[in-house]
């Protein structure tokens, strides 16, 4: 496939990359730093905190999907997922490219955005340590981030594209295994971890399953 991959150098981003070009996709990297990739892929420069609209549908146009890792990296960074993916989307529809998959997190299916004002309280598929204990705390600590996540969700949704968020839990660099499971609309009852390389894993692997377009995904061991 021809593939746009955004955040190209972030954690996930970068094994998304590594794991596309080794199954022999046509890759593009769309980055804020060329310089950190080598010359196996094409390559543009962009900087999401400021689009460039030209940039960006050069990066997409005759692609057939587009795979982001956008997300906050710190507290300054907050917005950026939300920023970023409403010009991807931008993009993309100027150039008639419909599939995107992006990183969310786990929590996001109980937070309020101006599109899902109403969640549901708690998630099917948390237990009760999760649900009573860790998730209200980590919300709170992440509560800028979730809000931009949230948001970036919402701009999917009301986007018409054929998209896809994968949400997983806490992340961690241990190596792929290809051992994880999914859930359509829910997180996964006990799961907490996840690898960023089993993350990019399920992102590819979306693409050739229709039923997760316009989905949700929980991910975890």
């Amino acid at each position: 496939m021809k593939l746009t991959i955004f955040a190209a150098t972030g954690g996930i981003g970068r094994q998304v990359l590594e794991q596309a070009v080794a199954a022999g996709h046509d890759v593009t990297a769309v980055v804020r730093n060329p310089k950190t990739l080598s010359g196996e892929v094409r390559v543009v420069r962009a900087d999401l905190t400021a689009p460039d609209p030209a940039a960006l549908k050069s990066a997409v146009e005759g692609g057939d999907a587009v795979l982001s890792g956008l997300g906050p990296r710190s507290q300054s960074e907050a917005g950026i997922a939300s920023l970023g993916t409403r010009a991807i989307v931008q993009a993309m529809k100027a150039t008639d490219v419909r599939r995107i998959v992006v990183v969310s997190a786990a929590p996001i299916s109980t937070v309020p955005s101006a599109g899902r004002p109403n969640p549901p309280k708690h998630d099917p598929g948390e237990g009760f340590f999760m649900r009573h204990l860790l998730s209200p705390m980590i919300k709170a600590i992440l509560r800028k981030h979730y809000a931009d996540l949230a948001l970036m969700e919402d701009i999917l949704r009301d986007s018409e594209l054929d998209w896809t968020v994968v949400r997983p839990p806490r992340l961690t660099n241990k190596p792929l295994t290809g051992t994880y499971r999914s859930a359509n609309g829910q997180n996964l009852r006990r799961g907490l971890v996840i690898s960023r390389p089993d993350v990019a894993h399920l992102m590819l692997r979306v693409l050739q399953q229709p039923d997760t377009i316009k989905q949700a995904i929980g991910i975890a061991y």
